[in-house]
Order: structure tokens, then C-alpha cells, then sequence
């Protein structure tokens, strides 16, 4: 079940976040470090309304962040659509214990019904150069890469931008 997160899923959202990026880690992929993602980070996404978290036997082990607002890292970005009725994903995570069981995908099939029930014309996000298999995960699922933008803090790669048209 995807709800809407709660005050008290922060921390437990924070602990599978780590998780995530120790995984990646293991496996030479530095998208996620000490600085990303942060408690502020989710903390605002859970004050904007934007923070999702996905249950399995009444147990968090994902989340998603289905955002409305444009970083102005996408700016430069030749996108499909124009910059009016889109969404946003970030901090797509799900622990590494239950990866590989279709739970990412059943996070991403909720943001897409909820866009199109919402009547957004697209659905945008961007993913790490050096991440493979979450690039051939968008791609499957009809997303586009558009562009590259890159973020300081994170990695000295750039970062791949999708779109996905509804």
C-alpha cells in the first residue's frame, strides 16, 4: 500500500536511505553520500504533501517523492512538454532487502495513476549517470532521457533527466 508519509515515517525513511546508499556503494555507484538524501530534504517533501512511503505487511520499505515544483537544476533541460501541469520524482528508494520484487515498479505505476488522475501531462525525473540499472528501469517504462544536469554535492557525474508524456 502507498499513503502519504507521516512525521514518524522520517527516520525509518532516513535509515532505508542509507541503507540504499551503502548497497549502491558496494557496488561503485556514489549517487547517494552523507549529504543526500537528507532529513531536511524529507522533512520539506513530508510538509509540501509530496512524500510518499510504500507499506508491505504494514511495514515502510520504500517511499517516493511526486512533487510539483520545478528545481532549477532542470531549467536548461530541452524537456517534451512544456513547464505547466508536470510532476516531479524524487528519492525513489526501496530497501535493499525487498529489491528486486517489483516494489519500485508498483512506486512508479502509483506517481504515473496519479498524474493522469490529476491530469499532468508528464512526468519527469532524473537519475545518475553511472546507475545502469535504474536507467534501464525508466527506459521500460517509456521514459525518455532528455539532457544532463549535475549536482555538485552529490558526484562530479552528471545526472541523466527522463520524461515520461502522459
Amino acid at each position: 500500500m502507498v499513503r502519504l508519509a507521516k512525521a514518524q515515517d522520517i527516520d525509518l525513511l532516513i535509515k532505508i536511505t542509507k541503507a540504499c546508499a551503502k548497497y549502491m556503494i558496494d557496488k561503485g555507484i556514489f549517487q547517494w553520500n552523507e549529504f543526500y538524501p537528507s532529513k531536511n530534504a524529507f522533512v520539506h517533501d513530508l510538509e509540501r504533501n509530496e512524500l510518499y512511503v510504500l507499506e508491505v505487511k504494514n511495514k515502510v520499505i520504500g517511499c517516493i517523492v511526486i512533487s510539483i515544483h520545478m528545481d532549477e537544476e532542470y531549467l536548461p533541460i530541452d524537456w517534451l512538454t512544456l513547464n505547466d501541469k508536470n510532476i516531479y520524482i524524487h528519492r525513489v528508494a526501496i530497501h535493499p532487502d525487498y529489491q528486486g520484487k517489483g516494489y519500485a515498479q508498483q512506486l512508479m505505476t502509483f506517481s504515473e495513476n496519479y498524474a493522469i488522475e490529476n491530469n499532468y501531462v508528464s512526468i519527469r525525473l532524473d537519475t545518475f549517470s553511472q546507475n545502469e540499472r535504474n536507467q534501464k528501469f525508466y527506459e521500460l517504462r517509456g521514459y525518455k532521457r532528455l539532457g544532463d544536469i549535475y549536482f555538485p554535492k552529490q558526484s562530479t557525474h552528471p545526472f541523466y533527466c527522463y520524461e515520461l508524456v502522459l
